[in-house]
């Protein structure tokens, strides 16, 4: 009798618990290479042909940042939840749980879509008046916004699938499609900002709805991947009690995942508000130094993307010895890196910002900021990737103290200092004190939640 082959441990169990960790890790952030830079490409794009349009409208699309924050990370809350019961679940193999947990979670934000719209569209101009944006740019912010929020279901709803695909272990597929949004986006941006091809010139209002279609084709797309290839989506009535169950689940991570990304574009928004005080010329540079931040963090956030879904397969594996593997990793490939950018940027600082303005006083700015902030850009990433660690082990309170510490503790307290003492330099200082301080405050926190986790019993 002929015995059957013996499996490797390369052919056996979860698909991001076989190979060497570098190597798993090497190779899921690899294609998400080419989706960070895609939708890093996205936003950039935007920002580049906005800002042909002149300083006002530019300085509307700074104004627009936080608030467009706001919801993407309630979303990549949401996401974060989502991706961390998904993979803990196809972990342990149980592909029926994983399948009713994404039906019920494509659900639920389908929901909060639905009331943040609402919300948004009845509180546009008390709401960018309170952050400082004046008589002259509100107008252009409420042809950008209202369109925004009316195709906002078509931002939420790709995002969080393509989280869900990424934690069955493939990132090739959402990188494909975050490529396809991004050059869908490039193709019409200039046709419905500037009238191409017949188009009447529609300004800010194109930018808003090339991202629309843009993101609509890619939410068709990857909804129809998500239920063909992966089968992980069931058309059908959900049953009301699972889909409870799998929403507190999801929450349990989400909420506080979401409350704590939060924080981010509040922050952004009481900082925009300190900006505003110095001209539109000032909130106009930050606004594109945003960009060109989410361009510079392209390669670390490829890395980052992928840990929630490794961390949650192997510890549903009880592989615990490889996440504490891929935390050395990471937090070392986050420092290198952060170096890397800090002494590209101060080097070429003032060539980048002439590229996104010719207004002397927005390129001063600019290039200023990108000459002071990226000196903390490292441990930023690092404070970023504590958080991620610690969703994927299912600490989200641990998570959220990480970041409220960053935020409420440091950021604000030494920007709004920074600012009163020192100006607009003061402000850019008092963000590098934070970002240095709180990624060390992440690392030290990260590895003792991970440290005692490794020594329970059922580990």
């Amino acid at each position: 009798m002929t015995k059957p082959p013996i499996s490797s441990p390369e052919q056996t169990g979860p698909k991001l618990t076989r190979r060497p960790v570098p190597t798993t890790l090497f190779r899921m952030a690899l294609p998400m290479l080419g989706g960070t830079f895609a939708l890093n490409a996205f936003n950039l794009t935007d920002t580049w042909f906005v800002a042909q349009l002149g300083t006002l409208p530019l300085a509307a699309m700074g104004f627009s940042f936080p608030v467009v924050m706001f919801l993407v990370s309630i979303t990549f809350g949401l996401s974060m939840g989502a991706t961390a019961v998904v993979s803990h679940a196809l972990g342990s193999s149980d592909h029926a749980l994983a399948k009713q947990i994404t039906t019920h979670t494509l659900f639920l934000s389908v929901c909060i879509v639905a009331l943040v719209s609402a919300l948004g569209l009845l509180t546009i101009d008390p709401l960018f008046r309170f952050i400082g944006a004046n008589d002259n740019v509100l107008p252009m912010i409420h042809e950008y916004m209202t369109i925004w929020y009316l195709g906002v279901v078509f931002m939420v709803v790709p995002m969080i699938a393509n989280n869900i695909i990424r934690a069955t272990g493939d990132t090739v597929l959402p990188s494909m499609i975050m490529v396809l949004s991004s050059v869908l986006n490039m193709i019409l941006d200039p046709i419905m900002i500037f009238g191409w091809m017949g188009f009447p010139s529609m300004g800010i209002r194109g930018a808003a709805l090339a991202t629309l279609i843009a993101r609509a084709v890619a939410g068709v797309v990857v909804l129809w991947f998500l239920h063909h290839r992966y089968q992980l989506l069931a058309i059908q009535i959900p049953d009301w009690r699972s889909m409870w169950h799998s929403w507190k689940e999801v929450l349990k991570i989400g909420l506080p995942s979401s409350l704590s990304n939060v924080l981010v574009p509040i922050s952004g928004g009481v900082i925009t508000y300190i900006v505003a005080q110095y001209g539109e010329e000032a909130v106009a540079a930050c606004g594109a130094a945003s960009r060109i931040e989410m361009f510079a963090f392209m390669i670390p956030m490829a890395l980052g993307v992928t840990l929630v879904p490794f961390v949650g397969q192997n510890v549903g594996a009880k592989r615990l010895d490889r996440v504490k593997e891929a935390q050395h990793l990471s937090y070392g490939f986050a420092i290198g890196f952060g170096v890397l950018i800090a002494i590209c940027f101060g080097l070429f600082a003032h060539h980048l910002a002439a590229l996104f303005s010719d207004d002397a006083e927005v390129v001063s700015i600019l290039a200023h900021y990108l000459t002071i902030v990226p000196i903390g850009y490292g441990m930023m990433e690092l404070h970023r990737y504590s958080g991620f660690f610690l969703n994927g082990i299912k600490k989200p309170l641990h998570s959220t103290g990480v970041n409220v510490t960053r935020i409420v503790v440091l950021l604000l307290p030494f920007t709004i200092i920074g600012s009163h003492f020192f100006g607009l330099e003061g402000l850019f200082w008092g963000r590098i004190a934070c970002d240095l301080i709180s990624g060390v405050v992440g690392m030290i926190w990260s590895h003792r939640v991970l440290s005692h986790l490794m020594k329970q019993p059922n580990a």
